[in-house]
């Protein structure tokens, strides 16, 4: 029968039976029952709230409805808790030895990324933690579901759990505790495309299951299926050790269920805009998606902060080390989409230097330092609009963390003579021993003791200082060393070029210090910028430039005539149904960042975007 929790009279060692009826999914619904062994007495079950991935109580507890629960047939009176809104009171009658519940989850189009489900008519994401309860108390390594799905007729789907048996459209999965059934998401839809990666008898196999809006959508080009071949042997390089038994790049390119990406050990759950294949702009845009998703099974999901290591989605995380857990791996997301090929090295140097930029004009680091964006990660995720970003700062520790990790490596280069580099400490502190799925915690003196067997430095005062002080600029060591410098100048950088068309907006950050859509609402104005030493702020709404109706091309074009005068640039912007023009003396035109080598200095860069294999 097996031992009690204290929390209540769930049974250890007993299987709770889940299944999720997906049928509705074109409708925005998922259904779901749960059978939960259990004995009389009073019972607490709690719906996951802190959900791995996402650093923060994220668990989409408002999507929860339609909840019934009963025993041998009979309805049981539930209670929700007075302050935790995620856990529910039941008492198990006394002959009963079990209890099903049923519950109903409605998906929105940007839930996934939350921890929750998304669907659209042709697709669904299915995140388990939005459709399960389990016992109040339980280490999730302890519980054991055995799931079942039943998909719309005729979809098919991709998972990293291993199907046991189907039938139609019903399938059933192998026995798992709650860990891997949370970190194992399933995507299906009815424009479906497996692509093996790996060939037997090549271990573990690596394959990637792709679903999008339509058929035509899920044409990979060779060159693209090259890539992601070569994204397997890279990391396989880069650290060593796999600690999977298969891996699934679970992909999903619609419009409709919006873009996404989402760690997990044995799979990675990434949805980009549904031409990502077909469009060389959305491509370039989403090259460093899977890269980035990839590289978190090692980093992320093996190596994982101490504070994020929680043995339920009940317990607070903390997340001071996710410039590490993050930022690490978006300089390694970066760094392996260029040494496979998904992205060239002119992008990434592209990338690289808008990367640099927008850091470089982030007003909010005088006061906010980097440690502190990871720390609010669960505030700051909750802050999506862009009013005022350059100033409160967003999730920093990603992009400044790849500036940081780029400084490191540099500096390993230099102090071993280009005997060792970031490549080492990838191996030595990701890589150990193959095999399934597995959590090592470490604490900052883990990383810094790893770097220091790698290439003897003073790390503790440099990461504490990159990390813990106020500055006035971003971290731009890294490039410097690496013999490049940021530069501007009136050329477009190709991603931001590549945004502003597809988002329909223009980036006017680094001239006149705002970002305004096409029908002019500034998104964002940089404190110290010319335009908010004018008196303008994120909000208000362009509309006219020197006198003429405001568009891209003539706010350009007034930024090039300013250069050759002494005269003003005039913007008649419009605040709450008020209007007032705001003169700014500005006189240095377009400013786009860009990369540009240093000829007295090594190319170290073009060193680093060396692929690890042929």
């Amino acid at each position: 029968m097996g031992e009690l929790f204290a929390a209540g009279p769930y049974l250890l060692g007993q299987s709770i039976r889940l299944s999720v009826d997906l049928t509705d999914a074109p409708r925005n619904i998922y259904h779901a029952k749960l059978n939960i062994p259990a004995k009389a007495g009073a019972m607490t079950l709690v719906f996951p709230k802190w959900i791995p991935g996402n650093h923060r109580p994220s668990g989409p507890i408002a999507a929860l409805t339609g909840m019934r629960m009963e025993a041998d047939g009979q309805p049981l009176v539930w209670r929700r808790d007075d302050v935790d809104m995620y856990a529910f009171h039941v008492t198990v009658p006394e002959a009963a030895h079990s209890i099903d519940v049923s519950l109903d989850a409605i998906t929105s189009s940007d839930s996934a990324g939350g921890g929750g489900p998304a669907a659209s008519s042709n697709l669904l994401d299915l995140n388990w933690n939005a459709v399960v309860l389990y016992p109040q108390g339980a280490d999730s390594d302890a519980v054991e579901f055995v799931p079942s799905v039943k998909l719309p007729p005729g979809w098919k789907f991709g998972t990293a759990l291993v199907a046991t048996h189907s039938s139609g459209d019903e399938v059933e999965f192998a026995p798992v505790s709650l860990t891997t059934l949370v970190d194992s998401p399933l995507i299906a839809g009815l424009h479906y495309r497996r692509i093996e990666l790996t060939a037997p008898p090549s271990t573990p196999a690596h394959e990637m299951d792709v679903v999008a809006d339509s058929e035509a959508d899920l044409e990979m080009k060779p060159e693209d299926l090259a890539a992601y071949k070569k994204l397997v042997a890279e990391t396989g390089a880069l650290f060593g050790a796999r600690h999977y038994r298969q891996y699934h790049f679970l992909y999903t390119l619609s419009d409709q269920i919006g873009g996404h990406g989402l760690e997990h050990h044995e799979s990675n759950d990434s949805a980009a805009a549904e031409r990502t294949l077909l469009d060389p702009d959305l491509h370039m845009l989403y090259a460093d998606l899977v890269p980035h998703e990839f590289a978190h099974s090692w980093n992320g999901k093996y190596r994982r902060p101490a504070g994020l290591a929680t043995r339920n989605y009940q317990e607070p995380m903390i997340g001071d080390l996710l410039w590490v857990y993050e930022g690490l791996t978006d300089y390694l997301g970066n760094l392996l989409a260029e040494r496979s090929g998904l992205l060239s090295p002119e992008q990434y140097r592209e990338a690289l230097a808008l990367t640099a930029a927008s850091l470089d004009h982030r007003s909010g680091r005088t006061w906010r330092p980097l440690e502190d964006t990871a720390r609010s990660v669960q505030i700051l995720r909750m802050l999506t609009a862009p009013e005022w970003l350059s100033w409160r700062r967003g999730l920093d520790y990603y992009p400044e963390g790849q500036l940081i990790w780029l400084e490191v490596d540099a500096i390993i280069r230099q102090q071993t003579r280009g005997q060792r580099s970031l490549d080492d400490f990838c191996r030595r502190f990701h890589g150990g021993q193959s095999g399934p799925p597995m959590v090592v915690p470490y604490t900052f003196d883990d990383v810094v003791r790893t770097l220091n067997e790698i290439a003897p430095y003073d790390w503790a005062s440099l990461l504490k200082e990159r990390v813990g002080a106020t500055s006035t600029h971003a971290p731009l060591g890294g490039i410097e060393r690496d013999g490049w410098k940021l530069v501007y100048n009136d050329q477009p950088n190709v991603f931001t070029k590549a945004a502003e068309k597809l988002a329909k907006f223009a980036d006017f950050s680094y001239s006149l210090g705002f970002t305004v859509a096409e029908d002019g609402k500034l998104d964002d104005v940089i404190v110290g910028s010319p335009a908010y030493q004018a008196g303008i702020g994120p909000g208000m709404k362009l509309v006219a430039v020197n006198g003429r109706k405001w568009t891209p091309p003539v706010l350009h074009a007034a930024l090039k005539t300013a250069q050759e005068s002494t005269g003003t640039i005039d913007l008649l912007v419009e605040n709450a149904q008020f209007f007032q023009t705001y003169s700014i003396a500005y006189h240095e035109g377009d400013r786009n960042p860009h990369l540009e080598r240093v000829s007295s200095a090594p190319d170290v860069l073009n060193v680093l975007l060396t692929p690890l294999t042929r």
